[in-house]
């Protein structure tokens, strides 16, 4: 028996397959992607499975995207691959709000509460939601489970998730809540199976296209970057992170609209709009130019800066962790970071640090280093895969 683990997007669906042994969630047999699940779009089914790679375009239809894609994912399952038999489906869902601190069997009216968060992550939200409806039309018979990003921060303390607002607005849910919780999930997990020190206070750092820190003690949130929407904190791909309101409001007054105002904000910021080429780091590291260096070095810049304030939250560090795209593979962000981080006791080991490019979970720290620095892939879906087998 297995768990099928996806996080469905708006033109893409990730999934992996994650055998059970007894009640313990093993790592993915297969993973794969479906691109190309916008309107119009060119859909292809992409996987691998058992050290082989494959790719397959699918037919375009003219219903939803989605359910040609569960058509083709469902015959794969069945035939092609002689995967495991599927007991649930565990599904990645961004926000959980004041109601859901832990992963929940889906039912109506939980995605009709869910549905109303749509406007706190109005780009993964709406997806998510979109995607779990297609595999109940698909997997009619199987348990659905939805995992949330959200859950992993429930330790946060009144203080650290409170905003200076009136208590009106408070009791409407407008808090921190924090993401990334499935990964910091994960991260914590390794940490704490590798490091003794794990236990204490520890600094996990999410970097991507969605980038996020998030500081633990005993392996619990305690602060994190991220607050009431995924905009709050780091500079990210698209996303400007923490921003004064006082440029919202003065764009408001340029009769900028709400349509306007989301999509500068989810969509044209970050690195895209300080560079004004791309947000993809590796492109703006290849490409050399004062603008795209510009770029970078705010990204840094803002890692650094957080990093001190969630350091100052804990009252010093253990340990360090760096994760997601950038942070498991962009070898100088990492150097960078840790050198203006060395008053606190990093002391990185510059080849360790060229070597942890791959997918091991890497320490990268001088043995004399007061704070431990690791490289740790992460893996989301094995964390919501773990989440559905003990519910189910």
């Amino acid at each position: 028996m297995a768990i099928l683990a996806v996080n469905a997007g708006s033109s893409t669906l990730k999934f992996s397959i994650h055998p059970l042994q007894g009640q313990q969630v093993q790592p993915s047999v297969l993973t794969g992607s479906i691109q190309g699940l916008e309107p119009n779009g060119a859909p292809v089914l992409g996987w691998s499975f058992q050290g082989q790679q494959q790719t397959r375009q699918l037919p375009a239809t003219a219903g939803d995207p989605f359910d040609q894609a569960l058509h083709s994912l469902n015959q794969l399952l069945a035939g092609e691959v002689n995967a495991p038999a599927i007991q649930a489906i565990a599904h990645r869902v961004v926000h959980g709000g004041q109601d859901f601190s832990a992963s929940v069997l889906v039912t109506e009216e939980v995605l009709s509460r869910l549905a109303r968060l749509n406007s706190l992550a109005p780009l993964h939200q709406p997806h998510n939601l979109q995607g779990i409806r297609a595999f109940q039309k698909a997997f009619p018979a199987t348990p659905q489970v939805a995992c949330f990003d959200t859950a992993f921060h429930a330790t946060l303390s009144e203080v650290d998730y409170s905003f200076a607002l009136p208590q009106s607005l408070a009791g409407q849910g407008v808090r921190r809540y924090g993401f990334h919780g499935l990964s910091y999930q994960y991260i914590m997990g390794v940490l704490q199976q590798c490091s003794a020190q794990a236990n204490g206070r520890v600094l996990m750092a999410h970097l991507g296209n969605g980038a996020s820190l998030c500081a633990a003690r005993e392996g619990r949130s305690c602060a994190t970057t991220m607050g009431f929407s995924a905009l709050d904190g780091l500079m990210m791909g698209t996303r400007s992170g923490s921003l004064d309101a006082g440029v919202l409001l003065y764009l408001l007054e340029q009769n900028w609209d709400h349509a306007q105002l989301q999509t500068l904000l989810y969509k044209q910021s970050g690195l895209l709009g300080v560079s004004g080429i791309s947000a993809d780091m590796r492109r703006l590291r290849a490409d050399g130019s004062a603008v795209a260096q510009r770029a970078i070095d705010l990204f840094t810049y803002r890692v650094v800066r957080e990093s001190g304030a969630l350091v100052a939250c804990m009252g010093g560090l253990d340990v360090l962790a760096f994760s997601g795209g950038i942070g498991e593979h962009d070898v100088m962000l990492r150097a960078q970071v840790c050198e203006r981080l060395a008053w606190m006791g990093v002391a990185l080991d510059p080849a360790l640090n060229r070597q942890a490019i791959g997918d091991q979970v890497v320490a990268i720290h001088q043995p004399d280093s007061r704070v431990q620095v690791w490289v740790v892939p992460t893996d989301e879906g094995r964390v919501a895969a773990q989440e559905a087998a003990r519910l189910i």
